[in-house]
């Protein structure tokens, strides 16, 4: 390396310790609750999240929602021909929605096994079939017609929340801003042809203030019934006003969608002081994180966010699905950690209650992983030059650094040397392998500095998949 690189990488090095709020927002968009920041801080440091995708769909295995949606797209595929009968045949799955193994509390214990902190759960999405007890709507996981209703774990929202609470992690309510049930957003009169409100709100305002009536009106149920909720987390971005679209990758809706999110806001932090608040791709005051979905961003972010994924190709239930191997779970989580974002990994349970074996066992070998590993993932922040081919940096809040290298997949031993040339410890500086008790050997060269592997060490490593090295001083 020359000289100029060297002091490059160095300033920048130096210069990025830590992501701040940004997002490009004026100063009126900037949040500045210190509740709301220090909360935004706190799940910073958690890095490591559950989501959850979970409804009566789950009895037919299909994609959530969208199937009901008249879009034509991949994911709005159906498998019958008439859209008016699948339709009626897909909300009856409200009276057959039984799932008898709901056991919330064996969740929580796989989830915290894996080395997660917080939870999002679907409280409702897109198609509106709301797994909380609502008194706002009859299409509902507590309605009489569900078959679901009478057993004492009917409130699948609370029982959730509750269980995860006791194993300390943070909880999260994902809601769907928009409503396909609701014959205030879709109503009945109109056809359907989008995902969009299918009539003018500003032709029939009083049909929409119904709406946002009651959409106000679910998000207080949640934020009054079911205890200390750290994070509402809303969906469906279209549902905006309209001057405010900014993101190409969503349909142009054809109407202003103003829900009036600063009274929404209001009311939940009236209810929840601090609650981060997650109104996704839009961007404002509103949007407190951002959620790049089903991808990582090939650079870091200066601002708070989240790459929420699929552990297998589906967000809910599928027989039978394909899930992400361990290994590569665990390198999207070193990837997303190191350029400062959090990982929001999604399962979908299925129609009995259960989460699927497969994810299960995956689970279980991520947490195994964590166990040595976490030192080296929770609390930290990002630090330039973030990843130096297959080795990802980040940093510890006593400004210690951590070096973690992705093991191939096929390579199970530690090689003999790794060469870092990002940048150089300090002289008397020790270097960890972290499962390992003892320092191991480092040496300064040209390029920066290489690390020394027992031979020992090197046949039976302390974990598989990726290996964490805790540099205690860096030059500065």
């Amino acid at each position: 390396m020359n000289s100029t690189k060297a002091v490059i990488l160095l300033f920048l090095f130096l210069a990025i310790p830590m992501l701040h709020f940004g997002q490009d927002l004026s100063s009126e968009e900037k949040e500045t609750d210190p509740l709301v920041l220090r909360n935004l801080e706190e799940w910073q440091d958690l890095k490591f999240g559950f989501m959850m995708h979970w409804g009566p769909y789950s009895q037919w295995g299909v994609v959530e929602s969208w199937s009901i949606c008249s879009e034509d797209v991949p994911w709005c595929r159906r498998k019958m021909d008439n859209y008016v009968d699948y339709v009626r045949a897909y909300e009856k799955l409200k009276d057959t929605f039984n799932p008898v193994k709901f056991d919330p509390d064996s969740w929580a214990k796989i989830a915290k096994e894996a080395g997660m902190k917080y939870v999002v759960f679907t409280t409702k999405h897109h198609d509106g079939f709301s797994m909380f007890d609502t008194k706002l709507t009859n299409y509902s996981i507590t309605d009489p017609g569900c078959a679901f209703h009478n057993n004492p774990k009917s409130n699948i929202t609370k029982e959730i929340f509750t269980a995860f609470r006791k194993e300390g992690f943070k909880t999260g309510a994902y809601f769907s801003k928009p409503d396909w049930h609701s014959e205030y957003y879709w109503w009945p009169y109109f056809a359907t042809p989008t995902r969009h409100v299918n009539y003018n709100p500003a032709k029939y305002p009083d049909r929409w203030q119904k709406f946002k009536d009651f959409t106000y009106g679910q998000i207080e149920e949640l934020m009054t019934g079911y205890g200390k909720v750290d994070i509402l987390w809303l969906d469906g971005g279209w549902v905006r006003p309209r001057p405010e679209l900014d993101n190409p990758k969503l349909i142009v809706p054809p109407f202003n969608q103003d829900i009036d999110m600063p009274k929404i806001a209001k009311m939940a932090r009236s209810h929840q002081p601090g609650l981060i608040i997650v109104d996704r791709t839009v961007k404002g005051k509103y949007e407190n994180y951002t959620t790049p979905e089903q991808h990582i961003p090939d650079e870091a972010l200066d601002y708070p966010w989240e790459t929420c994924m699929t552990m297998g190709n589906s967000w809910s239930f599928v027989p039978h699905d394909h899930y992400k191997p361990t290994n590569k779970i665990i390198h999207n989580l070193v990837d997303i950690v190191a350029k400062g974002g959090n990982y929001l990994l999604n399962v979908g349970p299925g129609p009995d209650g259960t989460l699927p074996e497969d994810a299960i066992q995956k689970m279980k070998e991520i947490g195994a992983w964590m166990k040595i590993n976490g030192d080296a993932i929770y609390k930290t922040r990002a630090i330039a030059p973030f990843k130096e081919n297959n080795i990802c940096f980040t940093m510890n809040k006593d400004k210690s650094v951590n070096a973690i290298y992705l093991a191939g997949e096929d390579e199970k031993n530690l090689p003999e040397k790794i060469n870092i040339s990002s940048f150089t410890p300090e002289k008397g500086a020790k270097v960890y392998l972290l499962g390992y008790v003892k320092p191991v050997k480092w040496k300064k060269n040209e390029e920066g500095f290489s690390i020394s592997i027992p031979s020992s060490l090197q046949k039976k490593p302390p974990c598989s998949f990726a290996w964490s090295f805790k540099i205690t001083k860096v030059k500065q």
